[in-house]
């Protein structure tokens, strides 16, 4: 394929910047993503990323300090390397993800209500009980790829359900999803690839976030009952349902591919996760901050600003890398070691502050659930072939991961 306007041209670093040869969009980066964290983090606060003309935060003070600044490091002007300031969104732009305050805090609002932790309680049994199921599924059948077959497979079973989803033509769900990922990246073959695919995707999307395609009672219809209220327009209301379409699914099965495959290398965790099932929703959170499906994000300085003592100017994109964070040895003792009884409040692989994604209470539902499921049914699991990474250029995650389990 053609890559067009593909290399930026690489830009001088601003004085006193350490300036780094780094692309964090290649393959090269993701297939040794830790080594190249490292390499991050130890050259200083700030980095510049000559590539592509961009700042970069590696440590986790930085990232924080970042995520909680929503003023200054504003998403408005898009959370991906495009600046909407200057160039036109591929889509229109999301009213909760790409938006800053004012504007951002009354569409947030409406879907903390609909996600809150009180709507999740009617949830769990049901999800707890297709989780069951799915497991006994998977033991009956021995070996299966845990990617297609749970990964996707179970997040697939709950949540296009929960959110009020047609059964016909969600197998466009995880491709639209992989979609906005890649779109958040450089224009490189990942990013230009996936949109030039993306047109049925997109039109998928669009119909199934109007009302009359939604079901009662799920999370879809709810938002759009919030624009009767007044709390959103009506206008506003497929945008936010879009929103979860886009955001609700993905990570999910990126976070839970991510656990069975820390499960399946450190066995001695699963032994401690079946000796104490109530490990289970630390066991996801903890395969979380250790892989971090979500590793990147941009933000775009709206004044000039201090940030590890360098001065920074308007209009800078800034880039946070999320996965870095979440193993910065600074932070975290043994960083690089997976353990499901670390104290894991404060990784940002959720991200933090105003933007904190607004599905984590259902991923971490379904995350929880499924490792409950494996604690009390699964006695090993053992990797049966090659592990496939799949490239994106704001995920991280598996294509395949070959297992075969047995019984407890």
């Amino acid at each position: 394929m053609q890559e067009t306007h593909m290399s930026a041209t690489t830009q001088a670093a601003p004085a006193g910047v350490p300036s780094l040869d780094v692309d964090p969009f290649s393959t090269e980066f993701f297939d040794d993503m830790h080594a190249a964290h490292e390499v991050l983090r130890e050259a200083g606060p700030v980095v510049w990323l000559a590539k592509w003309g961009v700042y970069g935060v590696a440590r986790y003070a930085e990232v924080h300090g970042v995520l909680h600044d929503p003023l200054t490091f504003c998403s408005g002007r898009g959370v991906g390397l495009s600046d909407f300031a200057k160039e036109k969104p591929w889509r229109p732009q999301s009213i909760i993800l790409e938006a800053d305050p004012p504007a951002h805090t009354r569409t947030r609002a409406v879907l903390n209500q609909v996600l809150s932790a009180s709507a999740m309680k009617p949830l769990r049994a049901h999800f707890t009980a297709l989780a069951e199921t799915k497991v006994d599924e998977l033991l009956a059948r021995g070996s299966f790829d845990a990617i297609a077959d749970l990964a996707e497979a179970y997040p697939l079973s709950v949540f296009p359900d929960a959110l009020g989803l047609k059964q016909e033509g969600r197998e466009h769900l995880l491709p639209y999803a992989s979609l906005v990922f890649n779109a958040f990246g450089p224009p490189n073959q990942l990013r230009q690839e996936a949109i030039e695919r993306s047109a049925p995707h997109q039109a998928y999307v669009a119909e199934q976030c109007q009302r009359e395609n939604l079901a009662p009672g799920g999370f879809g219809t709810c938002i759009h009952a919030r624009a009767d209220a007044g709390e959103i327009t009506h206008e506003e209301a497929p945008l936010l349902v879009r929103s979860l379409l886009s955001a609700g699914l993905d990570t999910t099965v990126y976070g839970i591919g991510a656990a069975v495959y820390c499960l399946a290398r450190f066995p001695e965790q699963l032994a401690k996760l079946r000796s104490d099932p109530t490990l289970a929703r630390n066991a996801f959170e903890e395969a979380v901050r250790f892989e971090s499906p979500v590793q990147t994000f941009f933000r775009t300085t709206t004044r000039e600003v201090e940030l590890g003592g360098h001065a920074i100017g308007e209009g800078e994109k800034v880039l946070m890398f999320l996965g870095a964070a979440n193993r910065d040895p600074r932070r975290w003792e043994y960083a690089d070691r997976y353990d499901i009884t670390r104290r894991t409040s404060g990784h940002v692989g959720y991200g933090s502050g105003i933007h904190m994604c607004v599905g984590q209470l259902v991923a971490r539902l379904e995350g929880e659930v499924m490792m409950a499921a494996i604690a009390r049914k699964v006695g090993s699991i053992e990797i049966t072939g090659p592990v496939k990474r799949r490239y994106n250029n704001t995920l991280r995650g598996l294509d395949s991961l070959p297992i075969s389990i047995s019984a407890a």
